[in-house]
Order: structure tokens, then sequence, then C-alpha cells
């Protein structure tokens, strides 16, 4: 069974559309159909109803829908055993978001590897999208992430509480910054907050959809912008970021996303050793939400938690 063709029936049977599906893959939605047919072709029966609203898993592709995600995990499983490096015995993927390895994924990493030396460790980075497939094709074990996706197999529990502010790449910026305000794109529910906390900011010229990555855009030019303070750390401390007085800040939490298939002593160790970490990297925040001024009266919204029920 060529495995491109259970990784393209996955993204189809996630996304419900095949071309949603090629934009995922980075391939033409005739490479996608083909790929499909050819996998219908194999087990004698269609996978999909077909339709310009989009596709949907037939009763047959229902069932093979475990047996593929199967197959996914134990592929992964087998290339991961064998990329093993000399001189360790165990192995561990991970992944987070662009913002959350240097304060987060980075110090998981030395905190599992002092807890069990004989630990390999790979890492990949993505947004949300990116880190939920390899979830759940098994590529990875673990995720930190913003926005986690719940998808059968995955367990998601909180990781760690972190906050939007709004910073300037000069001092003394105030609210009236609408010139110099760049958009970044943290999902709906800030958008929705923003609007109402400071709906003259709702309309700017530069939107961006690209995470924590937008702070070096900030940092280099007259600017400001929504990022999280666990991001902008180190920023605010090389005075190269400025918190924007008496400015709004909306709570943006991240989760860590764990397959629930873990061998249960790895599992362990890898909670324990998070856990850790978090307790370490609240206490070094503390000072920056310390600090942090906002407006009178205002109330961020809370977003209701995520659980696994």
């Amino acid at each position: 069974m060529d495995i491109t063709l259970i990784k393209t029936f996955i993204e189809v049977a996630n996304t419900g559309s095949f071309v949603a599906a090629c934009d995922r893959l980075f391939v033409t939605q005739s490479a996608v159909s083909l790929r499909i047919q050819r996998l219908e072709d194999s087990l004698g029966h269609p996978l999909f109803h077909r339709s310009k609203a989009g596709a949907i898993l037939t009763p047959e592709g229902r069932q093979f829908e475990r047996y593929a995600l199967s197959l996914l995990k134990i592929w992964e499983e087998a290339r991961q055993q064998i990329a093993i490096p000399e001189g360790y015995s165990r192995a561990l993927s991970i992944g987070a978001q662009y913002s959350l390895w240097p304060r987060l994924g980075f110090r998981w990493i030395d905190a599992m590897q002092a807890a069990m030396p004989e630990l390999s460790v790979h890492c990949e980075v993505g947004m949300t999208d990116r880190i939920t497939r390899f979830l759940i094709e098994g590529v990875i074990q673990a995720g930190i992430l913003y926005t986690p996706q719940l998808r059968p197999g995955l367990i998601v529990e909180p990781a760690i509480d972190d906050e939007l502010i709004l910073v300037a790449s000069y001092p003394d910026a105030t609210l009236d910054i609408k010139e110099c305000y760049v958009a970044i794109d943290w999902g709906p529910e800030f958008t929705h907050a923003l609007a109402i906390a400071l709906p003259e900011l709702t309309d700017s010229g530069r939107s961006m959809a690209l995470g924590s990555l937008a702070m070096d855009y900030i940092v280099n030019r007259r600017a400001a912008g929504f990022v999280p303070a666990r991001s902008a750390k180190r920023y605010l401390d090389a005075g190269k970021l400025h918190i924007v007085s008496e400015a709004p800040r909306f709570p943006y939490p991240a989760w860590v996303i764990w397959r629930d298939d873990m061998p249960e002593d790895l599992a362990q160790m890898a909670r324990r050793t998070l856990n850790d970490v978090v307790q370490a990297a609240e206490k070094e925040q503390k000072p920056v939400t310390d600090s942090l001024e906002t407006m009178e009266n205002f109330e961020p919204v809370r977003d209701e938690r995520i659980t696994n029920e």
C-alpha cells in the first residue's frame, strides 16, 4: 500500500474537501483525485460521496478511516525507530508553534533528556493545521498550540496561560496608534474581543497571519501590534519593544496535545517535565504581567476551556 495514498485519504476525510486537501498537501486537485481513485480501485469500494459541497465518507470510507490511521501510525513508528541515532534507545517527536519554542519547547527538550538520557528528540514547527495533521498521522506524539483542534485519538490539556499585549517599537506610545498599528491574526475570538474593546483598530492597512514572526516586523520599524507576552519578553527586556499604556490585554492560553497511544512511561515523563518547565516559565513571566496596565474598568473576554469530554 502506497503511504502517500493513505495520507491523501486522511486529508480529504479531515477537511471534507478535495480542494482543501490539495492546499494542505501542496499538490494539484487532479493529483488528489487520482490518488483517491487509485485507493478506491485497490479496495474495490468508493470511499467518498463527491458533490459540489465537498466530499463525505461513504460507509466503507468510515470503516477504512480507522485502519488508515493505524497504517500511518505503524509506518511512522517504524520510520522513527529505524532513525534512532546510535547511543539512544528511545525516541520522541514533538511539535509547537513558532512562538512557543524559545521559552517552552526548547526547555522541555532539555528537561526530558535530563530525565531520560537515552531519549532522542525530534522537533517540528508549524501552525495549528500542520501540527494537528502530524499528530493524527503519528509524525509527532505531542504538540503545544495556542488553538488546538480536537480529533479522535488526541488528548488536549492546558499547558500555560499567556496574554496578548499591545506593544510598540517606540516608547511612550498611547492608544492613538492607528497609523502604526499592524493587525496580527490571533483567531476569531481575539478579533471579536478587539472589535469590542478597540473598534478603531479593526480597520488596519497592514494585516499579517504570521503569528509571532510579526514581532520582527514591528521591532524593525515604527509599528505596534498585539503579541503574546511570553514571546515579547526578550524584546521588552532589551528595550526594543514597549508596552502601550492603558491598553487592554486578552487571554491567550497554550495547550498541549498528546497522542493517546504514547508509551505510558514516556507519557508520564513528558508530562512531569513539561509541568516543571511551565512552573519555571510562569515565575519568570510574572514581572512582565505585573507591569502591564489595563484599560479602566475593562474585563477581557475569556474563552471557554477546551475539554476532552
